[in-house]
């Protein structure tokens, strides 16, 4: 019984979406640190915890507000399949957010306890209201992305080393949202109001290519300012990347959002080799 209780839990938080959460804000300190992200060890397990129990703690809100959806989406899910209570969930969420923000102030830096109170507010805004509104809730969901890198900088030492990062997974993070929920028009007819639906997918597609462009152009500034080292410059196979998903948007919108996380993936290759200067 023990361990079907266990396995739930499991279930709800998607502890593998929050493993990988925490590789995500460890990266992000190496981008800010380098080679002295040893000295901040303390507020690198901290951080871990702080991104552990917020994934956590959305993907367990995201299964209370999305019960009805789940009976037929997801119907293993602990609350659909009648093995958990909706109220559970709820209080599960609560406890894993509200969590995050009393580990926060154990690193008793206040840039890392804004972040985490603010990441806390916007995650539950999203969930209770902004995932329905369309470009609203891309937007929600980018600067969430972009904040990881900001907590990732803030833990050892200052949330602005990582501020082109953060922006650049927040341009091109939009960009990939509007092309999910462009691909995502059927199913998401009658639950949700995308951007999509309300001007169109053409004009949808326009605009993911302004974001999809703009991620490289932000790319160019470290290069100007010689933030990192000559490995940096392999982000260009990111850009290039970043422009295909631009220009195959409106043929294929799925092939555009499933390109675009090949590129974020080979940019931080790129930002980490960046560390290390010869």
């Amino acid at each position: 019984m023990h361990g079907v209780t266990v396995n739930k839990y499991l279930q709800l938080f998607r502890t593998g979406n929050a493993v990988m959460g925490i590789i995500g804000v460890t990266v992000a300190a190496f981008m800010a640190a380098g080679t002295d992200i040893a000295d901040g060890w303390v507020n690198l397990i901290i951080s871990a915890v702080i991104v552990f129990m917020f994934i956590c703690g959305g993907n367990a809100l995201n299964d209370y507000i999305d019960y009805e959806i789940d009976k037929t989406a997801h119907p293993e899910r602990p609350i659909p399949s009648g093995r958990m209570a909706r109220k559970t969930a709820l209080y599960a969420a609560l406890v894993m957010l509200g969590g995050s923000v009393v580990v926060s102030l154990l690193t008793f830096d206040l840039e890392c306890i804004l972040i985490v109170v603010i990441a806390c507010i916007l995650m539950i805004a999203y969930e209770m209201a902004l995932k329905q509104r369309g470009f609203v809730g891309n937007v929600t969901i980018a600067v969430l992305t972009g904040m990881m890198f900001l907590l990732g900088g803030a833990v050892v030492g200052d949330a602005a080393d990582n501020v082109i990062v953060a922006m650049m997974a927040l341009l091109v993070s939009v960009g990939r949202e509007i092309a999910k929920d462009i691909e995502d028009m059927e199913s998401d007819e009658g639950d949700r109001l995308t951007l999509p639906m309300r001007i169109g997918p053409r004009k949808a597609a326009a605009l993911a290519c302004v974001f999809f462009i703009a991620g490289p152009v932000l790319s160019v500034a470290p290069m100007v300012w010689h933030s990192y080292g000559p490995l940096y410059y392999t982000v260009v196979i990111a850009d290039a990347i970043f422009v295909y998903c631009a220009a195959v948007i409106f043929s294929s919108p799925h092939k555009a959002q499933k390109f675009a996380k090949l590129a974020m993936v080979v940019a931080l290759v790129a930002f980490i080799a960046g560390v290390f200067r010869f």
